[in-house]
């Protein structure tokens, strides 16, 4: 456990948003950050986190942490989802505030919406319509953490802030073959197809579904820039009881767009088969971006460019990575 005088904490910090924003603020200068490991410091246990924000001087908050998984995890272990991430956020924002941290930033997911919104999805249509069932529990924990930040704030006057990320990718990510999101799964699929010569790559489904990917780099980047708005900015943009903001890209492509260019940047020859026998889900997802937009931040790296520093990484970090 790392303790300084009037710092930064992170929490979720080996993960993959975690890292990333722990990178980004080092680069802006930022080096009084707290980091504490789950054998340290266990986020669902409400007097150890209480224990942790009495002892340390902590002026800003990232809440990064959370209990994530696939579709497959998500079903089933509902109950896991919805109780840890929940205990996670409250805790966490609870002690914050008893502890007179003034901000904090809170990351939820763009599952918060209604598996049938209008696309691109705006920030208006959270709690318009019936959500997901597949990781309804977890959404709807995320959900609870974007009211709680606002019930301090109106309650208390702080400043704490939600913003909801789009389908993330990059350093530091999940990439098992089949229990992993689409770019990590897909991206570990076409480089063993390559090294073992194989003929061809199944994907799932038609390659119709739309999807929107933004590096996690760029996340961190745009955390950053949402913390560092002055409240009046802030509040100009958002209202009391939609404070939430969405990261993306603003940008989506087909699944088709994406194994094409992923066989590029893998430089795997082989032909993509797709498996009509195995689900499509939601037929797009994309997030309204016009809200950060005018705050003053947009996405800058292309997927290409994004998917071939990830690959890079990958290769070089192979014996390492989780798979």
């Amino acid at each position: 456990m790392k303790q300084e005088s009037t710092a930064v904490y992170v929490a979720g910090h080996n993960g993959m948003v975690g890292s990333a924003i722990v990178r980004h603020l080092h680069g802006l200068g930022c080096h009084n950050i707290i980091t504490a490991d789950h054998s340290e410091l266990d986020l669902t246990n409400q007097s150890q986190v209480a224990d942790f924000f009495a002892a340390n001087n902590i002026s800003q908050v990232y809440l990064a942490a959370a209990k994530v998984g696939g579709i497959i995890a998500n079903n089933s272990y509902p109950a896991d989802f919805i109780y840890n991430n929940l205990m996670i956020q409250a805790n966490v924002i609870h002690a914050a505030h008893v502890q007179g941290v003034q901000k904090l930033l809170f990351l939820g997911s763009s599952c918060i919406y209604p598996r049938l919104a209008s696309q691109p999805m705006s920030e208006a249509v959270l709690l318009t319509g019936e959500l997901e069932p597949t990781n309804e529990p977890y959404a709807i924990a995320k959900i609870a953490g974007i009211k709680l930040c606002e019930s301090y704030n109106r309650q208390f006057g702080r400043d704490y802030r939600s913003v909801m990320p789009t389908n993330l990718y990059g350093t530091h990510d999940n990439f098992h073959p089949d229990n992993s999101h689409v770019i990590p799964a897909m991206m570990s699929r076409f480089h063993f197809a390559k090294l073992a010569r194989e003929p061809s790559v199944a994907v799932w489904g038609s390659g119709k579904p739309r999807r929107e990917f933004l590096h996690v780099d760029e996340m961190a980047s745009a955390c950053a820039h949402v913390m560092a708005l002055s409240n009046e900015v802030y509040s100009s943009h958002t209202e009391p009881m939609q404070s939430h903001i969405n990261i993306g890209s603003g940008l989506d492509y087909s699944i088709l767009e994406l194994a094409h260019l992923m066989a590029e940047v893998v430089e795997y020859p082989g032909e993509i088969v797709f498996d009509t026998s195995k689900p499509d889900g939601t037929p797009r997802k994309l997030l309204d971006v016009s809200r950060l937009n005018a705050l003053g931040w947009s996405a800058q790296k292309s997927l290409q460019q994004g998917l071939l520093e990830t690959y890079e990484w990958f290769v070089t970090n192979l014996n390492s990575i989780r798979q």
